[in-house]
């Protein structure tokens, strides 16, 4: 049970990154670009989450905290300009 909602999870947000990379290649405004960016990290993250769920491993949720982190670092920065 649980690994056909992961299933389903993975590809719901494998939907969710390639629509928001359509809209990161397609936006008509800069700041539609600085949203997709931020969205894409945050679909990053989730997928990072999703798959070490999957594995079973720990160092996964590490690495989705260190994208979590400068995902929000850059987003400030962004918001600064």
């Amino acid at each position: 049970m649980i690994a056909a909602a992961l299933n389903i999870a993975f590809a719901f947000v494998a939907l969710a990154l390639a629509l928001t990379a359509w809209r990161l290649l397609m936006g008509p405004e800069p700041t539609d670009r600085v949203l997709a960016i931020d969205t894409l990290y945050i679909n990053t993250v989730a997928l990072v989450i999703l798959l070490g769920l999957r594995l079973g491993s720990s160092l996964l949720f590490e690495a989705a905290l260190v994208i979590a982190m400068l995902g929000f670092v850059s987003t400030v920065a962004l918001a600064r300009f």
